[in-house]
């Protein structure tokens, strides 16, 4: 076993390989930027070294720096994570020549299966079916046209070296194919450096499965079963789980066999994915692509089969055989992970920016968190936008995803916006519980962020429950911290035994009446006649998370003051509740409404960036819906369009820019101003 490696990676991998690490007594040196100097992946290794700028050219994919560093702080070995390096075959190549080993695949087989079209053919020679496309790569216009209409439309543009949906873009017709092209090629090339990309035909409704597998130095190459990755946006995994509904014994066996022969074909060494699709009208299967790396989703196979892949990537490239044969690989139980990020699911999952200010993740059983962030870090625009992973395992499916919902229930971050309620969300709806999924899920069942689907009526009752017994306990604490101002004289007050409140959220509103029990912290709750025996925990002032007891089931809530109101999340719904005296809900209708600001006719940005592009001029005729600038921002490539027709007025700046959220960007003249709702639709 190696004493010591050095980790050319960041964030929640980084961290994760420490902890094999440790574990096995191998000593890590972390690399990391200017902007991630403070980072927890920095602070849980043995040794440290500085990389450079914050872009990831001046850092992480800056392989001069990488292999010196390794060489000056004593290291045997490199692990690339995933991303950046991991499957750049010149970088494994510089790693061997400088005397290291590169924990990964030899640089000859990332260059076979780490290209996709190159995959792709390798597939075709196995007899191993593929997706009907463009075996070659493509790189002017006009040749991407001549191939698209021979392909025919919808049609899918995939880079040839890329990963984790990067770049991928969906062409409906043959007007979007030149700036899906451009954006395809931006994205790819300042990600992994390189622009070259294929197209192939768009099939709707697929099912994403993937097969783990990991092979030694000795020919012996196994599979630990499949994953299901089928819930996706912007073409990227957000939920994974194993097993998979759709996949049974005898498809398992067959896609584990392809995935095998075709790494041993290869030469392949250490982990390892082989990617499928699988169309749900048929049930066929083609071959997607391999990754040559270790996956994201890792952990849910870690949970089934109790196997540390990490450790075995290390074993493996120490020399070592695999420990275990294909007849030892059993999978018990179920698995499901979901990635928390930092994006806005109400505005297409833009990513966002900013520092966390408070944080606190679940302690449940049977639930891992992988994660690389703390109260104080700080999310910027150079990187990925995932923070952290939340793995659940359970004897069934059923049992997994609940333990997963209620972590997600008490997972509290603040001070940006992330997709926490949203993945929850996903997991509580109805087809996922009944495992009908496909990559279209998400734009099947949400609109904006939101489930489509009204919340069961118990749901919202438990909502109101938990806001109204905050409510009533600052009250009651402010009052007690008021007592020694009390009058001295007169009819002492006299507690309730029962005290009712009004309770409303948007469009809903309930009766809800407190009943105190002479046990402490137990409560009879009342919510629009329907009865709730509720036990609190102690309740303090900063507390943001609630664990209520109701009708002897745990549930948890995270919550948020907002002005007079309370916020408060529960199995991905989300609302905002006003709590009123029955006197003050009597006055409540006699109130001014809000007024509402007519929109602005200017575009501003909806995150913060660096401008790419600006594919209009000043004075030029523009329609709603047309994309206006290019913003780059956590290596995504963003356009923002126009809210309605108009002509653009003034540019407000210029490529390579860099831009914060809400800036203006163009100032239009448009000829007729839309409505703030449809506003929301470009801006959130």
């Amino acid at each position: 076993m190696f004493k010591k490696i050095l980790i050319a990676n960041r964030g929640e991998i980084a961290v994760r390989i420490m902890s094999t690490c440790k574990r096995l007594g191998v000593k890590t040196v972390a690399v990391y930027s200017e902007v991630d100097s403070r980072s927890l992946h920095v602070r849980e290794a043995d040794e440290k070294a500085f990389l450079g700028g914050s872009r990831p050219e001046e850092s992480y994919l800056a392989k001069d720096k990488i292999i010196d560093i390794a060489i000056s702080h004593g290291c045997q070995a490199i692990h690339p994570g995933y991303g950046f390096l991991s499957e750049n075959p010149e970088f494994a190549e510089m790693v061997s020549q400088a005397g290291l080993i590169f924990i990964g695949p030899p640089a000859s087989v990332i260059t076979q299966l780490g290209d996709k079209i190159a995959a792709k053919a390798f597939a075709i020679k196995l007899g191993i079916p593929v997706k009907s496309g463009h075996e070659g790569c493509i790189s002017t216009l006009a040749e991407a046209v001549t191939i698209a209409e021979q392909i025919g439309y919808p049609l899918m543009i995939r880079p040839a070296r890329a990963g984790g949906g990067r770049g991928i873009r969906v062409v409906e017709s043959g007007e979007k194919l030149h700036s899906a092209m451009e954006s395809c090629q931006n994205e790819s090339r300042k990600a992994f450096g390189t622009d070259d990309f294929f197209m192939e035909r768009y099939i709707e409704r697929i099912r994403h499965i993937e097969i783990q597998i990991i092979a030694d130095h000795y020919g012996n190459v196994i599979h630990l079963g499949e994953r299901e990755c089928s819930i996706q946006r912007r073409y990227q995994k957000i939920i994974e789980e194993t097993p998979s509904t759709a996949v049974d014994d005898r498809l398992r066996e067959r896609m584990g066999t392809m995935a095998c022969r075709l790494a041993r074909e290869a030469g392949y060494r250490n982990a390892g994915t082989v990617e499928f699709i699988l169309d749900n009208r048929d049930k066929s299967v083609y071959f997607l692509e391999m990754n040559a790396r270790l996956q994201v989703e890792h952990p849910v196979t870690e949970m089934v089969t109790r196997l540390d892949l990490v450790e075995l990537q290390l074993r493996i490239a120490a020399g070592e055989k695999l420990p275990i044969r294909q007849e030892d690989v059993i999978g018990t139980g179920w698995a499901v992970e979901a990635r928390i990020c930092a994006e806005d699911p109400a505005r297409n999952f833009l990513p966002v920016t900013g520092m966390i200010t408070r944080y606190a993740a679940a302690r449940i059983n049977n639930v891992r968190i992988d994660s690389s962030v703390v109260a104080g870090s700080v999310v910027s625009t150079y990187y990925d936008s995932l923070l952290s992973k939340v793995i659940a395992w359970g004897e069934t499916r059923k049992e997994a995803v609940e333990s997963i919902v209620q972590a997600l229930n008490a997972y509290h971050i603040e001070g940006l916006v992330t997709n926490v309620d949203f993945v929850n969300a996903v997991l509580n709806h109805p087809s996922f519980m009944e495992g009908d999924l496909s990559t279209d899920f998400i734009d099947e069942h949400f609109e904006r962020g939101q489930m489509k689907l009204p919340p069961p009526e118990e749901w919202l009752h438990f909502m109101a429950m938990a806001v109204t017994l905050i409510y009533h306990n600052r009250q009651s604490l402010v009052h007690e911290s008021l007592k020694p101002m009390m009058a001295k004289v007169g009819a002492p007050q006299q507690s309730k035994d029962r005290i009712t409140y009004m309770v409303r959220a948007e469009d809903v509103f309930f009766e809800l009446s407190l009943i105190v029990n002479p046990a402490p912290r137990n409560w009879t709750v009342m919510v629009d006649g329907l009865k709730y025996e509720v036990v609190t925990p102690e309740f303090e002032f900063y507390r943001r998370r609630i664990k209520l007891m109701i009708g002897g089931e745990t549930q948890f809530f995270h919550t948020r003051y907002r002005d007079n109101n309370i916020w408060v999340a529960y199995r991905g719904v989300t609302r905002t509740f006003g709590i009123y005296t029955p006197l003050e809900w009597k006055l409540y209708y006699h109130m001014p409404k809000p007024k509402k600001m007519p929109p602005e006719d200017v575009v501003r940005c909806p995150m913060p960036g660096v401008v790419v592009a600006i594919p209009v001029k000043k004075g030029e005729r523009i329609y709603r819906g047309q994309d206006l600038v290019s913003i780059e921002s956590m290596k995504m490539e963003t356009f923002v369009a126009s809210p309605s027709d108009g002509l653009v007025e003034n540019i407000h700046v210029t490529p390579g820019q860099a831009v914060e959220t809400g800036e203006v960007l163009i100032q239009l003249t448009t000829d007729a101003l839309p409505s703030e709702e449809e506003l929301d639709i470009f801006y959130g």
